[in-house]
Protein backbone atom coordinates (compact mmCIF):
# COMPACT_ATOMS: atom_id res chain seq x y z
CA UNK A 1 0.00 0.00 0.00
CA UNK A 2 1.37 3.29 -0.69
CA UNK A 3 1.36 5.74 2.06
CA UNK A 4 1.47 9.60 1.15
CA UNK A 5 3.79 10.26 4.49
CA UNK A 6 6.63 8.27 2.51
CA UNK A 7 6.57 11.00 -0.08
CA UNK A 8 6.17 13.69 2.19
CA UNK A 9 9.51 12.43 4.20
CA UNK A 10 11.19 11.61 0.59
CA UNK A 11 10.65 15.43 -0.08
CA UNK A 12 11.99 16.82 2.76
CA UNK A 13 15.02 14.42 2.46
CA UNK A 14 16.00 15.41 -0.82
CA UNK A 15 14.44 19.27 -0.97
CA UNK A 16 15.65 20.37 2.53
CA UNK A 17 18.33 17.70 3.83
CA UNK A 18 20.40 16.96 0.99
CA UNK A 19 19.19 19.84 -1.06
CA UNK A 20 19.95 17.89 -4.33
CA UNK A 21 20.34 19.25 -7.50
CA UNK A 22 20.31 18.18 -11.50
CA UNK A 23 22.85 15.76 -12.47
CA UNK A 24 23.81 15.42 -8.88
CA UNK A 25 24.56 11.78 -7.98
CA UNK A 26 23.26 10.25 -4.59
CA UNK A 27 23.52 6.99 -2.44
CA UNK A 28 20.26 5.79 -0.81
CA UNK A 29 20.87 2.56 1.77
CA UNK A 30 18.28 0.95 3.38
CA UNK A 31 18.83 -0.94 6.40
CA UNK A 32 15.11 -3.08 6.90
CA UNK A 33 13.34 -0.60 5.38
CA UNK A 34 9.81 -1.16 3.47
CA UNK A 35 10.64 -1.10 -0.79
CA UNK A 36 8.17 1.33 -0.88
CA UNK A 37 9.93 3.98 0.92
CA UNK A 38 13.09 3.29 -1.61
CA UNK A 39 10.33 3.55 -4.13
CA UNK A 40 9.81 6.95 -2.79
CA UNK A 41 12.88 8.18 -2.18
CA UNK A 42 13.88 6.97 -6.24
CA UNK A 43 11.45 9.03 -7.14
CA UNK A 44 12.04 11.94 -5.21
CA UNK A 45 15.62 11.94 -6.66
CA UNK A 46 14.37 12.23 -10.33
CA UNK A 47 11.94 14.56 -9.83
CA UNK A 48 14.74 17.12 -9.68
CA UNK A 49 17.10 15.31 -11.96
CA UNK A 50 19.41 13.15 -9.41
CA UNK A 51 20.44 10.06 -10.20
CA UNK A 52 19.64 7.60 -7.83
CA UNK A 53 22.03 4.67 -6.29
CA UNK A 54 20.49 2.04 -4.33
CA UNK A 55 21.69 -0.67 -1.63
CA UNK A 56 20.15 -3.00 0.81
CA UNK A 57 21.02 -4.12 3.77
CA UNK A 58 19.97 -6.38 6.30
CA UNK A 59 20.53 -6.22 9.95
CA UNK A 60 20.69 -10.20 10.10
CA UNK A 61 23.54 -10.49 7.13
CA UNK A 62 25.35 -7.74 8.69
CA UNK A 63 25.69 -9.79 12.08
CA UNK A 64 26.84 -12.94 9.92
CA UNK A 65 29.10 -10.83 7.99
CA UNK A 66 30.91 -9.38 11.46
CA UNK A 67 30.61 -12.12 13.41
CA UNK A 68 33.45 -13.79 10.70
CA UNK A 69 35.10 -10.62 9.33
CA UNK A 70 38.61 -10.83 8.23
CA UNK A 71 41.05 -7.89 7.55
CA UNK A 72 41.76 -8.72 4.05
CA UNK A 73 37.80 -9.22 3.33
CA UNK A 74 37.28 -5.94 4.99
CA UNK A 75 40.49 -3.89 2.89
CA UNK A 76 38.23 -4.95 -0.08
CA UNK A 77 35.38 -4.15 1.06
CA UNK A 78 36.64 -0.93 2.42
CA UNK A 79 38.17 -0.22 -0.85
CA UNK A 80 34.98 -1.08 -3.18
CA UNK A 81 33.00 1.19 -1.14
CA UNK A 82 34.99 4.14 -0.68
CA UNK A 83 35.51 4.26 -4.56
CA UNK A 84 31.69 4.55 -5.06
CA UNK A 85 31.23 7.15 -2.39
CA UNK A 86 33.99 9.05 -3.59
CA UNK A 87 31.47 9.18 -7.34
CA UNK A 88 28.42 10.42 -4.83
CA UNK A 89 27.48 14.35 -4.43
CA UNK A 90 24.99 13.45 -1.42
CA UNK A 91 23.82 10.13 0.74
CA UNK A 92 21.10 9.33 2.23
CA UNK A 93 20.73 5.96 4.78
CA UNK A 94 17.01 4.84 6.65
CA UNK A 95 18.30 2.49 8.70
CA UNK A 96 15.00 0.17 10.32
CA UNK A 97 15.85 -2.22 13.17
CA UNK A 98 13.59 -5.36 13.95
CA UNK A 99 15.79 -6.28 16.68
CA UNK A 100 17.80 -3.26 18.70
CA UNK A 101 20.90 -5.33 20.13
CA UNK A 102 21.64 -7.72 16.76
CA UNK A 103 24.78 -7.05 16.86
CA UNK A 104 25.32 -7.46 20.86
CA UNK A 105 27.22 -11.05 20.54
CA UNK A 106 29.81 -9.96 18.02
CA UNK A 107 32.77 -10.34 19.80
CA UNK A 108 34.57 -6.91 20.70
CA UNK A 109 37.35 -7.15 18.61
CA UNK A 110 35.45 -8.03 15.45
CA UNK A 111 33.64 -4.88 16.21
CA UNK A 112 36.75 -2.86 16.42
CA UNK A 113 37.97 -4.15 13.14
CA UNK A 114 34.79 -3.71 11.45
CA UNK A 115 34.45 -0.29 12.60
CA UNK A 116 38.10 0.82 12.22
CA UNK A 117 38.55 -0.72 8.35
CA UNK A 118 35.73 1.01 7.35
CA UNK A 119 35.89 4.28 8.69
CA UNK A 120 37.73 6.21 5.62
CA UNK A 121 34.59 5.30 3.85
CA UNK A 122 32.66 7.11 6.87
CA UNK A 123 35.33 9.73 7.07
CA UNK A 124 34.60 10.85 3.16
CA UNK A 125 30.95 10.73 3.77
CA UNK A 126 30.98 12.68 6.49
CA UNK A 127 32.96 15.60 5.30
CA UNK A 128 32.65 15.46 1.33
CA UNK A 129 29.22 14.26 0.53
CA UNK A 130 25.73 16.14 1.47
CA UNK A 131 24.49 13.28 3.73
CA UNK A 132 21.42 12.95 6.17
CA UNK A 133 21.01 9.79 8.35
CA UNK A 134 17.96 8.64 9.94
CA UNK A 135 16.07 5.62 11.53
CA UNK A 136 12.93 3.91 10.62
CA UNK A 137 10.01 2.97 12.48
CA UNK A 138 9.53 -0.75 13.74
CA UNK A 139 7.53 -2.46 16.19
CA UNK A 140 10.73 -2.40 17.91
CA UNK A 141 11.51 1.32 18.19
CA UNK A 142 7.78 1.64 19.33
CA UNK A 143 8.22 -0.94 21.96
CA UNK A 144 11.57 1.06 22.94
CA UNK A 145 9.54 4.51 23.04
CA UNK A 146 6.78 2.52 25.16
CA UNK A 147 3.84 3.28 22.49
CA UNK A 148 1.95 1.25 20.39
CA UNK A 149 3.00 0.40 16.87
CA UNK A 150 0.73 2.96 15.09
CA UNK A 151 1.00 5.61 17.92
CA UNK A 152 4.77 5.96 17.59
CA UNK A 153 4.40 5.65 13.26
CA UNK A 154 2.28 8.94 13.83
CA UNK A 155 5.18 10.22 16.11
CA UNK A 156 7.70 9.78 13.65
CA UNK A 157 6.52 11.34 10.86
CA UNK A 158 5.60 14.51 12.89
CA UNK A 159 8.67 14.70 14.41
CA UNK A 160 10.65 13.78 11.27
CA UNK A 161 8.54 16.76 8.75
CA UNK A 162 8.47 19.28 11.38
CA UNK A 163 9.36 22.71 9.99
CA UNK A 164 13.34 22.92 10.58
CA UNK A 165 13.35 26.30 8.65
CA UNK A 166 11.75 27.76 11.52
CA UNK A 167 14.80 26.56 13.89
CA UNK A 168 17.33 28.55 11.64
CA UNK A 169 17.14 32.05 13.57
CA UNK A 170 17.95 29.99 17.10
CA UNK A 171 20.07 28.31 15.58
CA UNK A 172 22.02 30.85 14.10
CA UNK A 173 22.31 32.84 17.10
CA UNK A 174 23.51 29.70 19.48
CA UNK A 175 26.35 29.17 17.23
CA UNK A 176 27.14 32.60 17.15
CA UNK A 177 27.50 32.63 21.07
CA UNK A 178 29.04 29.39 20.63
CA UNK A 179 32.05 30.52 18.32
CA UNK A 180 32.35 33.31 20.83
CA UNK A 181 32.45 30.95 23.91
CA UNK A 182 35.86 29.84 25.73
CA UNK A 183 34.61 28.39 29.17
CA UNK A 184 31.64 26.09 29.41
CA UNK A 185 30.02 24.61 32.93
CA UNK A 186 27.66 22.02 33.03
CA UNK A 187 25.64 21.62 36.50
CA UNK A 188 22.87 19.39 37.51
CA UNK A 189 22.57 16.30 39.63
CA UNK A 190 25.59 13.82 39.73
CA UNK A 191 27.19 16.88 36.82
CA UNK A 192 30.07 19.15 37.60
CA UNK A 193 31.61 19.12 34.35
CA UNK A 194 34.33 22.21 33.00
CA UNK A 195 35.93 22.41 29.82
CA UNK A 196 36.95 24.99 27.08
CA UNK A 197 35.87 24.90 23.53
CA UNK A 198 37.62 27.89 22.31
CA UNK A 199 38.90 28.32 18.91
CA UNK A 200 36.75 25.27 18.02
CA UNK A 201 33.81 26.78 16.49
CA UNK A 202 30.23 25.25 16.31
CA UNK A 203 27.92 23.04 13.42
CA UNK A 204 24.00 23.86 13.33
CA UNK A 205 22.02 20.80 12.96
CA UNK A 206 18.61 21.64 11.26
CA UNK A 207 17.49 18.68 9.45
CA UNK A 208 20.80 18.73 6.74
CA UNK A 209 22.33 15.74 8.50
CA UNK A 210 20.32 13.93 10.81
CA UNK A 211 16.41 13.71 11.13
CA UNK A 212 14.98 14.06 13.50
CA UNK A 213 17.31 17.11 14.09
CA UNK A 214 17.44 19.57 16.71
CA UNK A 215 20.89 20.79 17.95
CA UNK A 216 24.02 22.92 18.02
CA UNK A 217 27.32 20.76 18.07
CA UNK A 218 30.96 22.26 19.12
CA UNK A 219 33.55 19.95 21.14
CA UNK A 220 35.99 20.79 24.15
CA UNK A 221 39.65 21.36 23.76
CA UNK A 222 41.14 17.97 23.70
CA UNK A 223 42.52 18.40 27.16
CA UNK A 224 40.81 20.74 28.90
CA UNK A 225 37.84 18.84 30.69
CA UNK A 226 37.75 18.51 34.01
CA UNK A 227 35.24 17.00 36.76
CA UNK A 228 32.18 14.25 36.45
CA UNK A 229 28.82 14.06 34.37
CA UNK A 230 26.24 11.63 34.92
CA UNK A 231 23.81 10.29 31.93
CA UNK A 232 20.28 10.37 33.23
CA UNK A 233 19.19 8.98 29.73
CA UNK A 234 19.75 5.45 28.99
CA UNK A 235 21.74 4.58 25.72
CA UNK A 236 22.35 1.53 23.42
CA UNK A 237 25.90 1.18 21.86
CA UNK A 238 27.30 -1.79 19.67
CA UNK A 239 24.07 -3.50 20.65
CA UNK A 240 24.66 -3.54 24.05
CA UNK A 241 22.49 -1.62 26.60
CA UNK A 242 23.79 1.10 29.27
CA UNK A 243 22.26 2.96 32.35
CA UNK A 244 23.67 5.71 34.56
CA UNK A 245 26.94 6.12 33.35
CA UNK A 246 29.23 8.05 34.85
CA UNK A 247 32.35 9.97 33.49
CA UNK A 248 35.27 11.00 35.40
CA UNK A 249 37.84 13.43 33.83
CA UNK A 250 41.11 14.56 34.38
CA UNK A 251 43.14 16.99 32.20
CA UNK A 252 40.12 15.76 29.38
CA UNK A 253 40.78 11.91 29.64
CA UNK A 254 38.35 9.27 31.34
CA UNK A 255 40.22 8.35 33.89
CA UNK A 256 36.91 6.78 35.47
CA UNK A 257 33.66 4.74 34.20
CA UNK A 258 31.06 3.33 36.39
CA UNK A 259 27.30 1.66 35.12
CA UNK A 260 24.96 -0.64 34.85
CA UNK A 261 27.72 -2.55 32.78
CA UNK A 262 31.31 -1.33 33.98
CA UNK A 263 33.15 -4.13 32.40
CA UNK A 264 31.62 -3.61 28.78
CA UNK A 265 31.52 0.11 29.01
CA UNK A 266 35.34 0.27 29.87
CA UNK A 267 36.11 -2.32 26.84
CA UNK A 268 34.74 0.01 24.96
CA UNK A 269 36.23 3.06 25.81
CA UNK A 270 39.52 1.08 25.74
CA UNK A 271 39.24 0.46 22.02
CA UNK A 272 41.57 2.66 21.24
CA UNK A 273 43.71 5.88 22.76
CA UNK A 274 41.28 8.71 21.67
CA UNK A 275 38.09 6.86 23.06
CA UNK A 276 38.72 7.94 26.63
CA UNK A 277 39.21 11.71 24.94
CA UNK A 278 36.07 13.94 24.10
CA UNK A 279 34.74 14.48 20.48
CA UNK A 280 31.71 16.06 20.77
CA UNK A 281 29.66 18.45 22.99
CA UNK A 282 26.18 19.34 21.92
CA UNK A 283 23.01 21.11 23.20
CA UNK A 284 19.46 19.58 21.94
CA UNK A 285 16.40 21.13 21.75
CA UNK A 286 13.69 19.62 19.44
CA UNK A 287 10.28 20.13 20.78
CA UNK A 288 8.81 16.79 19.96
CA UNK A 289 11.40 14.97 21.29
CA UNK A 290 10.86 14.93 24.57
CA UNK A 291 12.13 11.23 26.52
CA UNK A 292 14.45 8.88 25.86
CA UNK A 293 13.99 5.44 23.78
CA UNK A 294 17.82 4.26 23.52
CA UNK A 295 17.70 5.36 19.79
CA UNK A 296 20.18 8.52 19.75
CA UNK A 297 19.30 10.09 16.58
CA UNK A 298 16.33 10.76 18.71
CA UNK A 299 17.99 11.00 22.22
CA UNK A 300 20.17 13.19 21.34
CA UNK A 301 17.66 15.97 19.86
CA UNK A 302 15.70 15.99 23.04
CA UNK A 303 14.50 19.39 24.45
CA UNK A 304 16.29 20.28 27.44
CA UNK A 305 19.51 17.91 26.71
CA UNK A 306 22.94 17.89 26.28
CA UNK A 307 24.89 15.34 24.88
CA UNK A 308 28.97 14.71 25.31
CA UNK A 309 30.52 11.87 23.20
CA UNK A 310 33.61 10.14 23.94
CA UNK A 311 35.71 8.84 20.83
CA UNK A 312 36.06 10.62 17.01
CA UNK A 313 35.79 14.14 16.76
CA UNK A 314 34.35 15.58 13.20
CA UNK A 315 36.62 17.35 11.09
CA UNK A 316 34.23 20.56 11.22
CA UNK A 317 33.86 21.46 14.54
CA UNK A 318 36.19 19.00 16.06
CA UNK A 319 39.74 18.95 18.12
CA UNK A 320 41.23 16.29 16.14
CA UNK A 321 40.47 13.76 18.33
CA UNK A 322 40.48 10.01 16.19
CA UNK A 323 38.97 7.13 17.44
CA UNK A 324 37.01 4.21 16.11
CA UNK A 325 34.02 4.91 18.22
CA UNK A 326 32.40 8.13 18.34
CA UNK A 327 29.33 7.15 21.62
CA UNK A 328 26.76 10.44 22.28
CA UNK A 329 26.03 10.07 25.79
CA UNK A 330 22.67 12.36 26.96
CA UNK A 331 21.52 13.77 30.10
CA UNK A 332 18.36 16.14 30.22
CA UNK A 333 17.91 19.05 32.24
CA UNK A 334 14.26 19.62 32.27
CA UNK A 335 12.88 19.93 36.01
CA UNK A 336 11.27 16.27 35.10
CA UNK A 337 14.83 14.65 34.92
CA UNK A 338 16.15 16.91 37.99
CA UNK A 339 16.98 19.77 36.12
CA UNK A 340 20.63 21.73 35.43
CA UNK A 341 22.08 24.32 34.23
CA UNK A 342 24.62 25.37 31.25
CA UNK A 343 27.03 28.81 31.79
CA UNK A 344 29.10 30.22 29.15
CA UNK A 345 31.83 32.37 30.06
CA UNK A 346 30.44 32.61 33.52
CA UNK A 347 26.50 33.52 32.17
CA UNK A 348 23.78 31.50 32.33
CA UNK A 349 22.61 30.23 29.28
CA UNK A 350 19.82 27.33 29.99
CA UNK A 351 18.05 26.26 32.91
CA UNK A 352 16.20 23.53 33.63
CA UNK A 353 16.06 23.11 29.72
CA UNK A 354 14.84 26.22 28.98
CA UNK A 355 17.30 29.18 27.46
CA UNK A 356 17.27 31.98 29.32
CA UNK A 357 18.82 34.49 26.63
CA UNK A 358 16.43 36.66 24.48
CA UNK A 359 18.16 35.81 21.59
CA UNK A 360 18.18 31.53 21.47
CA UNK A 361 13.99 31.49 23.14
CA UNK A 362 13.43 31.08 20.06
CA UNK A 363 15.10 27.62 20.45
CA UNK A 364 12.55 26.59 23.34
CA UNK A 365 9.52 24.43 22.57
CA UNK A 366 6.74 27.47 23.41
CA UNK A 367 8.59 28.72 19.95
CA UNK A 368 9.69 25.70 17.87
CA UNK A 369 6.34 23.75 18.75
CA UNK A 370 3.84 26.11 16.98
Amino acid sequence: MHDPRFDKLAKVLIGHSTKLQKGERVLIELFDVPDEMGVALVRAVREVGGVPFVGIHHAKLSREIAMGATEDQLTVTSGVELARMKKMQAYIALRGSHNITELSDVPEDKMRLVAGKMRPVMDWRINKTKWVVLRWPTSSMAQQAQMSTEAFEDYYFKVCTLDYGRMIPGMKALKDLMDRTDRVHLKGPGTDLRFSIKGIGAVVCGGDRNIPDGEVFSCPTKHSVEGHVTFNAPTIYQGTAFDNIRLDFERGKIVKATGNNPEKLNEILDSDEGARYIGEFSLGFNPYILHPMRDILFDEKIAGSFHFTPGQAYEVGGNGNKSRIHWDMVNIQRPDYGGGEVWFDGKLIRKDGLFVVPALKKLNPEYLGK
